[in-house]
Parts: structure tokens; sequence; C-alpha cells
């Protein structure tokens, strides 16, 4: 089994779709997706764009990708590396496919001079924090991220 990362190209956002897709609905979030492929393509290909995407291949065919940005740490006076979503389709789940996602993002953020490689997991997701875990990832349990979207975002925007 070969497998292979490589930066994704505006022809892979109906894939990229097709794997958020299925990462919400694994989530139990499907509900909350309005990605297209046209906002994808814009979103990570197009000028203004502030955010990256990878593929992972396996024997040549997709079976995964991550999603990742830059935010900053001003006690570091450094960005990082900010890792929005990781997928791998569950046929390819335990191949190793996830790890070496993981690791061509950790090289990026090493060569990029990034202080931090962050992400989220839900706190059900068990199989994905052993993955965390093993790679050496430790839980900030002392942190808890907060969200405003919506007309909640909207009513503070005007107030």
């Amino acid at each position: 089994m070969a497998i292979n990362i490589r930066d994704a190209i505006p022809d892979d956002a109906a894939t990229i779709l097709r794997f958020i897709t299925e990462l919400a609905i694994y989530e139990k979030a499907e509900q909350e997706v309005e990605a297209t492929v046209e906002l994808l393509t814009a979103s990570l290909f197009g000028p203004g764009r502030v955010s990256r995407a990878v593929i992972c291949e396996v024997d040549g065919a997709p079976a995964g990708f991550a999603i990742w940005f830059y935010n900053y740490s001003t006690w570091q006076a450094r960005k990082g590396l900010y890792l929005e979503d990781l997928y791998v389709t569950p046929e390819h789940r335990g191949s190793g496919a996830g790890k070496m996602l993981l690791k061509h993002l950790a090289r990026i953020a090493i060569a990029e001079g990034c202080g931090r490689f962050e992400w989220s997991v839900l706190d059900w997701n068990e199989p994905a924090i052993r993955v965390y875990e093993a790679i050496g990832a430790e839980p900030l349990s002392e942190w808890t991220r907060y969200r405003l979207v919506g007309k909640e975002l909207e009513a503070l925007a005007a107030s």
C-alpha cells in the first residue's frame, strides 16, 4: 500500500466536499455543512485564501484530507499551525494515513517556523484521541473553546 500526501488543487474541491460531508456525518452534524464546491474553491484556492489543504492518497486514490491555517500566539510572538479538519475514509483507517497526515503538517509547521501545532477533537472520538496521544499530543483541559455563529454573531456585531 503506497500512501502519498500532496497539496490540494482546485480540481480537488468536490473530493474535499465529499470528505467534509462524510466527516460531518461521522460527527453527527451533517445538517451544519454549508460548504459548496464553489465556496471551497474560493476559500482554499482563491486570491484571498486563508486556509490550505492536503490530500492523502492510498495507491493513487483519494483516502483523506487535512485543512489547516495559521493562527498566532501572542505569548510566543510566532505563528502557529491550526488543524481545522483531518479525515481518513473508514476503509483506510488504521493504515497509517492519519498519522502520515499529522507528520506532514508537523513538517510544514517546523519549516514555516511555527511555535505550535494545535487542533480540537470531540471528547467522544476515542479512536482519534488514541492516535493523538500515541504521537505525544496532550489535551489542554484548562481551555474551553467558545463560538459565535449565525444570529448570535450578527447580534453582537450590531450591538
